[in-house]
């Protein structure tokens, strides 16, 4: 303890408050602690194993918190209009969600009664639909067999047809109960979606702090927002989402009005029926890339063969193959010319790893992650140089000793510097000029 000036018998100066105790000297910096560069090298790798061990154990709650952070990204940018408002940050991320959750609310209650209604007619007709089947199996066989072709088709045509109906129709007549197992799984569902909303929400919170913790670590660009990192990833990914909700909203409804078009002019009338529900289908399916318009012209299709005029379902492939067509050309380029992208080649991987990874949400969530890769990649390319691993070049050769005189023109030997004879032969060189114009005739 440190000893008063009291105690040490010195005075204090003269108009210091004698009860006044100075400021604690601040502790002395300690010196970090140096890491080796062997041990550099072996901690790396076993980091990487580490972290990949990690991440492979703990993927169940990887894909939440990754789709909990994809919501946060899309929502961030209204959290922070809602700001500008003079809002905090914690209400304004609280009525973002509720106005996100009315919105969706409202949309499934508008679009509920109408699908749910054609695809509750629709499925009470498959068993009339499946019986014509069966009758135009029957005509086949016994137009096979008054030929005197030995072939059976129509009992293994029925059996095929009786199961596709089954499989429409949810199963011969059995009703659909909870189950322990249903239950389970509605459970876990439950419990996987409050998560990914309370995630989202808490990411939404503490999104400036992630912001600047992902700015900190990333080198930083010019100042402006588009050269912003997690500005460009937040904008890269909701410019994503927002076309692939115009484009599917633009191919299901197109989809919708060429079936009821065609019902109206006797080709597959059930399509003008139930052009809602197979165009709210098409729509849906179109979140699929590539395989997306197969499946969703696929269940009018089937339909429509099996129906009394199967005829209409050639008709049907003709108009799908045209709107695809149309969707290649004209809609895609146009909705996805600034959204994705990316390379087809890269999307297919994109879709096949992550249905290889975590099933169908690894599918559907594979290509905003591939969005948010690309334009990671691009940032670091422009803002980050690698030293290159050249070998080290040859020494340039020493330079030539210059020479230290002029030839003489008699001899042509060397003659010192201001010398005004040649040493070797006696010649009379005269002043440096002179002797510089002699060395110009001097013999090579």
């Amino acid at each position: 303890m440190e000893e008063s000036r009291a105690d040490l018998g010195e005075e204090a100066p003269e108009g210091a408050d004698p009860t006044h105790t100075p400021p604690p000297v601040p502790p002395g910096r300690v010196a970090p602690v140096l890491v080796p560069r062997w041990v550099q090298l072996v901690l790396l790798p076993l980091s990487i194993v580490g972290a990949f061990l990690l991440l492979k154990a703990a993927g169940h709650v990887l894909l939440l918190f990754t789709i909990a952070g994809l919501i946060a990204l899309l929502l961030n940018p209204l959290v922070t209009l809602v700001q500008r408002l003079r809002i905090p940050r914690g209400p304004a991320v609280a009525i973002v969600m509720a106005s996100v959750v009315a919105l969706l609310t409202g949309v499934g209650f508008l679009l509920a009664d109408p699908i749910s209604d054609q695809a509750s007619a629709l499925q009470r007709e498959i068993p009339g639909y499946v019986d014509d089947a069966n009758d135009a199996l029957a005509d086949l066989q016994d137009w096979l067999d008054r030929r005197g072709f030995d072939v059976e088709i129509k009992q293994e045509g029925e059996t095929a047809l009786q199961t596709i109906g089954e499989r429409l129709t949810g199963g011969a007549g059995e009703v659909v109960g909870f189950t322990r197992e249903a239950l389970q799984r509605l459970v876990e569902a439950s419990i996987a979606l409050i998560l990914i909303i309370v995630l989202a929400i808490y990411m939404l919170i503490y999104g400036d702090r992630i912001g600047a913790i992902v700015r900190a670590v990333f080198p930083p660009g010019d100042g402006t927002p588009e050269d912003d990192f997690p500005t460009r990833v937040q904008a890269s990914l909701f410019g994503y989402v927002r076309g692939q909700f115009l484009f599917s909203l633009i191919m299901g409804t197109s989809a919708g009005l060429m079936l009821y078009v065609l019902g109206s002019f006797g080709i597959f009338p059930e399509g003008k029926t139930y052009a809602v529900a197979f165009g709210a289908w098409f729509g849906i399916a179109e979140l699929i890339p590539y395989i997306g318009p197969a499946v969703g012209g696929f269940p009018p299709v089937l339909i429509a063969a099996l129906s009394d005029n199967p005829f209409d379902a050639v008709w049907l492939i003709i108009a799908f193959t045209a709107l695809q067509q149309l969707e290649g050309h004209v809609v895609a380029p146009n909705v996805f010319g600034s959204a994705l992208q990316l390379n087809p080649l890269l999307v297919i991987f994109a879709l096949l790893l992550g249905g290889e990874i975590a099933g169908f949400i690894g599918a559907f969530i594979a290509l905003p992650l591939a969005a948010i890769v690309r334009e990671t990649v691009v940032y670091v390319h422009r803002h980050i140089r690698f030293q290159k691993w050249d070998l080290p070049a040859a020494a340039p050769p020493p330079p030539e000793p210059e020479p230290s005189g002029v030839p003489c023109p008699e001899c042509g030997e060397p003659v010192p510097r201001g010398a005004t004879e040649c040493p070797a032969c006696g010649t009379e060189l005269g002043d440096d000029e002179s002797a510089v114009a002699a060395s110009a005739t001097a013999p090579g």
